[in-house]
């Protein structure tokens, strides 16, 4: 455990059931940050705080938090620590694209936790970071989120407007000494994605993302492609030309 390289510091993980958010929480507490795990299962994350505390030594406190429930950001920021060094947006859902074409509440569902709750709690801890002049934001995006495709354009959507989200944040918050990264893991082995077949070169764990996610983190990153491949993979699909692209089975 280094402890000596962020002492004292606080990292928030909203989303910290899953497995994407408890891998980061782990890394964070084996590098001497405090954690506080955010989430809508109580139960879950005490499990989960408990695990990370006795293995790293590092104090893990959980808070209750519902992507959904917008009207709460408010008081849930201002009762957090004025400490808070880092915050972490993991928060998200994949749903099912063939619902989501012809049942509007699972399409909604699936936008608003992927896009309006994290640009939402995430811009308000941005005024926050912005008037004391330090501090870091991480938002968890999607390869998705480049390109429209067929087959989850509902959830690669909304990636797509908390990339631009998070683009335009950090343009603004750099002058105030505020970093905001972007983070794009492509195919990750987790519960969302479990029965799914994914490409083995291009599928990440959720320990490597987490890793990922702390040194793009520490050393001021803007966007990283979790598995390197995917930039060059999205930029080769980007510039396809729309009257090709939309006859593909992408």
């Amino acid at each position: 455990m280094d402890t000596m390289t962020e002492p004292m510091k606080t990292v928030l993980v909203l989303g910290g059931t899953s497995d994407i958010g408890r891998e980061t929480a782990r890394v964070y507490a084996e590098h001497g940050w405090a954690v506080v795990l955010a989430g809508r299962d109580e139960a879950a994350l005490a499990r989960e705080a408990d695990d990370i505390a006795t293995r790293t030594g590092r104090e893990v406190t959980v808070r209750r938090f519902d992507v959904l429930d917008t009207a709460s950001f408010p008081a849930f920021v201002d009762a957090l620590p004025t400490s808070l060094d880092t915050v972490i947006s993991v928060v998200g859902l994949l749903g099912e694209q063939e619902r989501a074409q012809s049942d509007m509440g699972h399409a909604t569902v699936v936008m608003r936790s992927n896009y309006e709750g994290p640009s939402l709690i995430l811009g308000l801890f941005a005024e926050r970071f912005c008037a004391r002049g330090e501090g870091t934001i991480v938002g968890i995006s999607s390869v998705a989120g480049d390109r429209g495709r067929a087959s989850n354009y509902v959830y690669g959507s909304a990636k797509a407007g908390f990339t631009a989200f998070l683009s335009g944040l950090r343009s603004r918050c750099v002058k105030s000494g505020v970093h905001v990264l972007t983070v794009k893991p492509g195919f990750v082995r987790t519960k969302m994605t479990a029965g799914m077949k994914l490409p083995g070169p291009l599928t990440a764990d959720a320990s490597a993302v987490g890793k990922s996610i702390y040194m793009a983190a520490v050393t001021k990153k803007n966007v990283v492609y979790v598995k390197p491949v995917w930039r060059l993979v999205m930029g080769i699909i980007s510039w396809v030309p729309e009257g090709i692209f939309k006859k593909t089975k992408f």
